[in-house]
């Protein structure tokens, strides 16, 4: 199969070394640094998430740095964008004309995985676009983001989930997302009942509303990860945690990840789902020199 030689580093991009012609392209977009050191680490997630990525056969992946990418062309043969960005006003999507560059990509049938912060788009810009492309966004006033462990005791069986075994986690996971009516065509991968302490937080845009506080009194389960398949194909995927960066160190949330990916790209997922190990070493690289930790 004839091989394509890509460049070492280009515009801020990170390029596996070679690629086949045949390859699904997956285009890493991370944010600008935020936050202090550990959490919203959108490039060292990136870097990490493609290393983990690099062996599996039939993808070739690039990482953009600091938003969106300056070349032109970062985006052409893509089969696949992940955003893992800041999300709200400052969402990279919702700057310039670039909600309609990507819904020309939607159109075509890429697929669009959505990590932590990069689910919030604005309700004014953005909100009926992530609906469509992938199913859900957060709203202000309506979803929010605490701190929490959720316990995801039960997982469907879908290619997402694939080799990935039911699991624990404290983040900053968010939840009562604003999904299309009636979850259409939505498929819940991540689901938990939020604890009391969620509520413990004043409202706000992002703490607290009467809504949430009503349900999670009433303990009904909440969606923290989510796939859709649109009406042309192609696919979505939202993920509201990865707040902290040291999670994708634990073996099945890093997994979930990495499958949801190549379920977008429309490659193939291994049977096991992607296998990968990631050191402590490794989750201490590239991390953006923003602060005190």
């Amino acid at each position: 199969m004839k091989k394509i030689a890509l460049g070492f580093l280009l515009g801020g991009a990170v390029f596996v070394l070679t690629a086949s012609a045949a390859d699904k392209k997956i285009v890493f977009i991370a944010g600008t640094p935020s936050h202090a050191t550990g959490a919203h680490e959108h490039r060292a997630g990136c870097l990490l998430l493609q290393s983990c990525l690099a062996n599996v056969k039939g993808v070739t992946s690039v990482v953009y740095s600091n938003g969106w990418p300056a070349d032109a062309s970062a985006l052409d043969g893509a089969a696949a964008v992940v955003i893992y960005s800041d999300g709200g006003g400052g969402h990279p999507f919702l700057q310039a004309d670039r909600l309609k560059t990507i819904g020309e990509l939607m159109d075509k049938g890429v697929g669009l995985a959505a990590i932590h912060y990069a689910v919030e788009p604005t309700k004014e810009k953005g909100e009926k676009e992530f609906l469509d492309w992938i199913g859900g966004a957060f709203e202000i006033h309506w979803s929010v983001n605490p701190d929490w462990e959720a316990d995801f005791g039960k997982l469907p069986k879908h290619p997402i989930t694939r080799g990935v075994k039911p699991f624990k986690i404290t983040d900053e996971w968010y939840f009562n997302m604003r999904f299309r009516d009636e979850l259409k065509g939505v498929t819940a991968i991540l689901t938990a009942v939020p604890p009391a302490s969620t509520t413990n937080r004043a409202d706000s845009s992002h703490n607290g509303n009467p809504v949430v506080r009503q349900l999670v009194a009433r303990g009904v389960p909440q969606h923290m990860a989510w796939a859709t398949e649109r009406a042309n194909g192609g696919r979505g995927f939202g993920f509201t945690g990865a707040h902290y960066h040291q999670n994708w160190g634990n073996d099945d949330f890093r997994k979930l990840v990495l499958n949801a990916i190549l379920w977008v790209a429309k490659a193939d997922v291994p049977k096991g789902g992607v296998k990968s190990t990631v050191t402590a070493e490794q989750l201490q690289a590239n991390l953006d020199p923003k602060g005190k930790k």
